[in-house]
């Protein structure tokens, strides 16, 4: 029995929550570093990073 396209997207977005939070828990000072220096960085840089991210994801999804 398939799974209703929802789930999917619910597992998924718990999956990306559980991921997320691995970082600061283990390592708080580092992660606190790590996300003033991207405070720092200007729209354009962060827009960037943000389409590399998203079209590694995609691409991911392809191959998988």
């Amino acid at each position: 029995m398939e799974t209703p396209l929802w789930q999917d997207l619910v597992r998924a977005f718990a999956l990306v929550l559980v991921l997320e939070g691995l970082w600061p828990f283990l390592s708080p000072g580092r992660w606190r570093t790590a996300i003033l220096r991207v405070s720092s960085l200007d729209d354009r840089m962060l827009r960037s990073f943000g389409l590399a991210s998203m079209i590694c994801g995609l691409i991911v999804l392809q191959v998988i």
